[in-house]
């Protein structure tokens, strides 16, 4: 079995970046409260710190479709903080969480959503 790599890249809105370094903390409690089966989670700031990346690493599919569900009403706090430019998933994964992937994009901003799926390779 394969682990799943997500990773999303915003542009920080205008004078939001305080707020959005709060709601960060916020959320990285919660997601490692509330999805224990979550290998890694981070938030990466650009060296000017005008573009966030996260970065999340899931066992299984199962993994990131929980993720989806139990943190969408934490992810639309963001709406007003960020514009979503991209979403990258590394790893298959079925229509059900392509369409989440999609809404989750455009509740967020104009990203768009692209699936890279696995080719060869091992997993420890």
């Amino acid at each position: 079995m394969q682990p799943i790599v997500y990773i999303d890249t915003s542009k920080i809105r205008s004078d939001k970046l305080e707020e959005l370094k709060v709601a960060i903390k916020g959320l990285a409690a919660f997601v490692e409260a509330n999805m224990p089966r979550l290998i890694s989670y981070g938030f990466f700031l650009d060296g000017n710190q005008t573009e966030l990346t996260v970065v999340a690493v899931h066992q299984d599919l199962a993994s990131l479709a929980f993720h989806l569900d139990v943190g969408a009403a934490e992810f639309r706090k963001f709406g007003n903080l960020i514009d979503l430019l991209k979403i990258d998933v590394y790893g298959n994964i079925d229509e059900a969480v392509l369409k989440r992937l999609h809404q989750k994009a455009q509740m967020l901003g104009t990203g768009t959503v692209r699936v890279h799926k696995f080719y060869a390779g091992f997993a420890r």
